[in-house]
């Protein structure tokens, strides 16, 4: 399943610019347009990274930052904080208030993603490494007990909560969900532009996407298993 990503910003071409850009890059994303609403969306959907704005009604990003952090299971989650305030002691509050990175606007999309994918990675690396930690004391208090699960049984137990689940259909992009559906009408590029008012080239990213987030390596197999799935009527 794609990473999840809440863009939190309070003006609505800077939320649809990034969400286009990290939706074409494999991404899911979900918005919000204040730090309010931004954290019951964290503690709902319980997103892999934060972008937001600093400057927002009701909940400012500052806040936002502070009221997640005081959540332990938030503590390592990762946050980009982006505003037009570039003097140092606003940079120093944002790092206070428990961001991971600050970026000052305007900046290039390319060099927001790069930030993600960094952020990213390093956060999987430390759950990761959290995770193996738990098992081995896991293992260590379970050694020498009898009643302690066999590692046949482990084995078995790990592939069945690891085991690969259908791609569901929430976690498609709106503009996903229109191209799969006029994909599985047999339309071509072009035809799909046209009715969707978008270029070929980009109605070809979307299907590059679905691709990708289907594990599909032709559009023929991502409109069976769309269909096998119920991602289609």
């Amino acid at each position: 399943m794609p990473l999840t990503i809440l863009v939190v910003d309070d003006d609505l071409g800077t939320r649809l610019s990034i969400c286009d850009y990290l939706e074409l890059s494999g991404y899911s994303v979900i918005v919000a347009d204040d730090g309010q609403q931004a954290l019951g969306m964290v503690e709902q959907y319980h997103p892999d990274l934060i972008v937001t704005d600093i400057v927002m009604p009701r909940m400012n990003g500052y806040e936002l930052v502070r009221r997640v952090r005081q959540q332990p299971i938030f503590r390592l989650l990762p946050v980009i904080l982006l505003t037009g305030r570039t003097k140092t002691q606003e940079r120093i509050l944002g790092y206070q208030s428990g961001c991971d990175l600050y970026l000052p606007k305007p900046f290039e999309l390319e060099e927001l993603a790069a930030a993600i994918r960094n952020l990213l990675e390093r956060s999987q690396i430390i759950q990761s490494e959290y995770r193996l930690s738990q098992t081995d004391q896991l293992e260590s208090e379970n050694f020498g007990n009898p009643h302690s699960p066999s590692k046949t049984e482990e084995n078995y137990h790990h592939k069945s909560i690891s085991s690969p689940i259908p791609l569901a259909f929430e976690s498609l992009s709106v503009r996903e969900q229109e191209v799969l559906r006029l994909l599985t009408e047999g339309l071509s590029n072009i035809e799909m532009g046209d009715k969707l008012h978008l270029s070929p080239r980009t109605v070809e990213k979307y299907v590059s996407s679905l691709l990708r987030k289907t594990e599909t390596s032709n559009r023929a197999q991502l409109v069976r298993f769309a269909i096998k799935h119920g991602l289609v009527e």
